[in-house]
């Protein structure tokens, strides 16, 4: 079994530990009002979910949520995965991207999941063989992405829908949409000519270009946000205030001190994946993927609509999947603006 379905596949039985305190305060020691808590974080091992990488390696979430908060991060290779993890139960909160979220959003009626964070936008670019330089030049093609109703297969059947050209979930159409996993091979289906493009985040977008591939269209949109149970969410606020000061304090490290976060994140995928990037790979990952705390809520909006008119989402009301709370006043504290809803 890959690194990346043992990755996914598991889910262990964690100790417990006792929580003790008061209701998290800025500035302060974190502490929890919860007793015996273990907090489970999903993320993906992509630099799109840097983050989550540099949180976990550098230990600002363990320091955020403190000594008495059991937590255990774990590596997933796909976002739907995690969205199975989460509606289970085997998740409280997660670094996902936005289809994902919006669908256990939906299958749960609004009751599964609450956005607290933004976490990473763009990072996400159409890579395809030399000599393709429009949507056009794809009809009868097979190109890949990482996931059936992903982000990523989303916006990249949207585009072509955009350009007239058709597709469908089962791979027909005017361009044969091929979502394939373990992400690696579809770098390895690139460059043995299997596939004649590919919609991927970094760093495998980066990895595609370094085999020989050109860059079609980059996408800015939101591409990770961070999202908690809701469950979860009401038993242990002040859990949640210690995991988005985490967060907040993850995206510092990457903002002021990128070489170093580049190194976290690296140190955190050779951890889950057994091997890490190379430097060049690892430099152009973080240089085309803009970091931030804000959830892009009209990019999100934006991708319901595509979704809807690819024929892999209904339409569906964002009201109520917002708790944003908890990030703007860490933010204040923290001198940093506010994010809008």
């Amino acid at each position: 079994m890959s690194k990346y379905a043992y990755a996914t596949a598991t889910f262990a039985t964690f100790a417990i530990v006792a929580v003790t305190a008061l209701a998290g305060c800025s500035g302060k020691s974190p502490t929890s009002t919860s007793s015996h808590v273990t907090l489970r974080l999903g993320y993906l091992t992509r630099i799109t979910h840097a983050s989550a990488l540099v949180g976990i390696d550098s230990g600002a979430f363990a320091r955020n949520l403190g000594p008495t908060v059991d937590f255990v991060p774990q590596a997933f290779s796909q976002g739907t995965a995690e969205t199975t993890a989460l509606l289970s139960g085997q998740l409280d909160a997660a670094y996902i991207g936005p289809n994902p979220a919006f669908n256990a959003w939906q299958k749960s009626n609004g009751t599964a999941i609450k956005i607290v964070s933004g976490s990473a936008a763009g990072g996400t670019s159409m890579v395809v063989k030399p000599g393709i330089t429009s949507a056009g030049d794809l009809r009868g093609k097979t190109v890949a992405d990482p996931a059936l109703g992903g982000a990523q297969d989303v916006s990249l059947r949207d585009w072509l829908r955009k350009n007239g050209l058709k597709t469908n979930p089962q791979g027909g159409g005017d361009v044969n949409v091929k979502p394939t996993t373990p992400e690696s091979a579809i770098v390895q289906q690139f460059i043995s000519n299997q596939i004649d493009g590919a919609l991927e985040s970094a760093p495998y977008d980066v990895q595609l270009v370094n085999a020989g591939g050109v860059r079609l269209w980059s996408d800015p949109n939101t591409i990770t946000i961070l999202v908690v149970r809701q469950e979860f969410l009401s038993a242990h606020p002040d859990v949640v205030v210690g995991l988005v000061r985490g967060q907040i304090a993850a995206n510092d490290t990457i903002h002021t001190n990128s070489d170093a976060a580049a190194r976290s994140a690296n140190a955190a995928l050779t951890k889950a994946l057994g091997t890490g990037l190379s430097p060049e790979v690892l430099g152009a990952s973080f240089q085309e993927t803009t970091f931030t705390n804000d959830p892009g809520v009209q990019s999100l909006r934006d991708q319901i609509d595509k979704g809807v008119a690819v024929g892999l989402l209904q339409p569906l009301n964002l009201d109520g999947i917002f708790e944003l709370g908890p990030l703007n006043r860490e933010l204040a504290a923290a001198g940093q603006p506010a994010v809008a809803v």
